[in-house]
């Protein structure tokens, strides 16, 4: 599976970011402890934003601060990509999924994406969790463009194409 990485955090002179590869990273608290150190001592946030193969998006969380080890806050677009998806396992780790009903797949169709998580993780940043849930599930939208709006409602679009672009 392909993936795009990046982890973006607001510090005192703006939004700042680097792109991930998550294979170096072993679980949910690595990636914590990496958001964490990019706020250095300011109150952050700190997100990992992540697209995969064109079918999900996972958004995780942590808020800065000196001494902050508060716990991070993990959103996917939908529930199906931990099942399939080392990345989105990784970054779910301890959640408990419910698993996909077969009665809801007709053959030949797409089942609709079911967002899972903390829906709540950008409000403060210009995405309520009832817009956020409304932009994963707009039709025609591919996960990077969900990034793309959610990064443009927060402030840090440009951080965002800074390492797209490479």
């Amino acid at each position: 599976m392909s993936y795009f990485a990046a982890a973006l955090a607001r510090t005192d002179s703006g939004w700042t970011g680097v792109e991930l590869d998550l294979s170096e990273l072993d679980d949910l608290e690595a990636v914590a402890d990496l958001l964490r150190d990019l706020t250095g001592d300011g109150p952050g946030p700190a997100l990992l934003l992540l697209e995969e193969d064109d079918e999900h998006v996972g958004i995780v969380r942590v808020d800065g601060g000196v001494g902050s080890l508060g716990e991070p806050r993990v959103f996917l677009s939908d529930r199906r990509a931990v099942q399939q998806s080392d990345v989105a396992a990784m970054l779910w780790e301890h959640a408990e999924v419910p698993e996909p009903d077969d009665d809801d797949e007709d053959e030949g169709t797409r089942p609709i994406a079911e967002p899972v998580g903390d829906t709540g993780v950008l409000a403060d940043l210009g995405t309520s969790p009832e817009q956020l849930v409304e932009i994963c599930a707009e039709e025609g939208l591919l996960p990077a463009d969900v990034l793309t709006a959610l990064c443009e409602r927060a402030g840090c679009l440009d951080a965002l194409e800074q390492l797209r672009e490479g």
